[in-house]
């Protein structure tokens, strides 16, 4: 439900963006240029969140929770270090990297004017998504979905005033993006140094200790090569469409790309749910909890995925025209989603397996599906098909390695876990 949440959190400023009088195509296609700076800043929370959760929970489930609270010290100073390190890096190189992303003189201002601004909340994103995870992976389920419920609701309701209100344009949006996760960074962290936490932050943990950090990093770099090559991917893509298509072609992707998230966040929130159950079980040896969580798991998220994308494939006007008024950009818009989509109808089956090997501690799987599904599959496809069939080409690059990287997972599963694994087995 909290990712539910975070889609409307992660499409509000889309949205409105979109509909900004008389430049609302150029601005949309300015926040596309920028996402994958915002995906990289979300790729490095992942790696320090995501790559302790799982092990604090599993943990727990061995009943050591100084061990789990060290991982959560750890990943704390992680972030701060992440945070630094990001903040003055993109600062300094943020516009040769967007005429590298596939720029042009007309959209950058607008890409420029949101970074400026984005990326003094960097902290706020690394704290609020990288530590919710602990929230959630001591089973305070609602703690960690409030925390994304507050950022939504004020995210709604400061974009209008910001941007048409104020007439900040797309400084209004990136600006209302910032406060809105401080206000959940700080109750992220305030839970976590409360009362009620079973996990606490802890400055005797602060201190990073290499086989812990070293353990959190192993785990961490499969979503964050997940997210981090999001990055990349979409770097291929906009350069891609700008050399084939121009800039509207650029715009367009981010409409593809924001459709797409209301389909693929829900499941990754869906696995999310499923991770600290398979994670704390799997610790405990109760492998038959954990055989029947993955196959609830599969049925919600891969029934979703089905469904939703159907919706969408059934009805491309209505999810489009959420993006842009710009009559251009919508008809392309139109024509090009159901293509750009299609390979979503059985990616459920990979965010289950994925988020249960990671939820098994098995870093290694988890970070082949990962490069398996974008780097090697592709980045590369995107790349060579529009030389034979143009800017199509770069269309149906997405759905052909969506299709191969979920039938791959799948098998994967069942030959390395399932079958041996988690056999079924009654548990006393």
């Amino acid at each position: 439900i909290a990712q539910l949440i975070n889609v409307v959190y992660n499409l509000v400023d889309r949205i409105y963006i979109g509909h900004i009088p008389d430049v609302g195509a150029q601005a949309l296609t300015g926040l596309g240029l920028s996402l994958p700076v915002i995906l990289l800043i979300q790729a490095f929370s992942a790696l320090a969140g995501m790559g302790g959760a799982p092990q604090a929970s599993i943990q727990l489930g061995k009943g050591d929770r100084n061990a789990a609270e060290k991982i959560l010290g750890n990943s704390v100073t992680m972030l701060i270090v992440f945070t630094v390190i990001l903040t003055a890096g993109l600062y300094l190189f943020k516009t040769p990297l967007l005429y590298l992303f596939g720029a042009s003189d007309s959209t950058i201002v607008f890409a420029e004017d949101y970074l400026n601004i984005y990326l003094v909340g960097t902290v706020f994103v690394m704290a609020y998504q990288g530590l919710n995870m602990y929230i959630s992976c001591q089973g305070f389920a609602k703690t960690a979905m409030f925390s994304v419920l507050i950022g939504a609701v004020l995210n709604i309701g400061l974009d209008p005033l910001f941007i048409f209100g104020l007439h900040m344009g797309i400084k209004g949006a990136a600006l209302a993006t910032i406060f809105s996760q401080a206000v959940s960074a700080v109750w992220v962290v305030t839970f976590l140094l409360g009362k009620k936490t079973g996990l606490k932050i802890r400055k005797c943990n602060l201190r990073l200790n290499s086989k812990t950090a070293g353990g959190i990093l192993a785990l961490g770099i499969s979503p964050f090569i997940m997210q981090s090559t999001e990055s990349l991917i979409t770097i291929v893509l906009n350069r891609g469409l700008q050399q084939y298509g121009g800039d509207l072609y650029v715009g367009t992707l981010t409409i593809l790309q924001s459709v797409m998230q209301l389909i693929v966040i829900p499941v990754n929130g869906f696995s999310q749910g499923a991770q600290p159950i398979i994670s704390y079980n799997y610790g405990a040896r109760k492998i038959a909890r954990v055989r029947n969580t993955f196959l609830i798991a599969l049925a919600i998220i891969w029934g979703f995925s089905f469904v939703f994308t159907g919706t969408v494939l059934l009805f491309p006007h209505l999810f489009a025209g959420m993006f842009t008024s710009n009559p251009q950009m919508l008809d392309l818009a139109v024509a090009k989603l159901p293509v750009f989509l299609v390979g979503l109808l059985i990616f459920g089956v990979q965010m289950t397996c994925q988020s249960t090997f990671m939820g098994l501690g098995k870093a290694k799987i988890s970070l082949f599906i990962a490069l398996w599904r974008k780097v090697i599959l592709l980045i590369p496809l995107a790349i060579i098909l529009p030389r034979f069939f143009g800017v199509d080409g770069i269309y149906w690059s997405e759905p052909i390695a969506d299709t191969i990287s979920a039938l791959t997972a799948g098998a994967l599963f069942f030959l390395t876990v399932w079958r041996k694994e988690l056999k079924f087995q009654k548990e006393k």
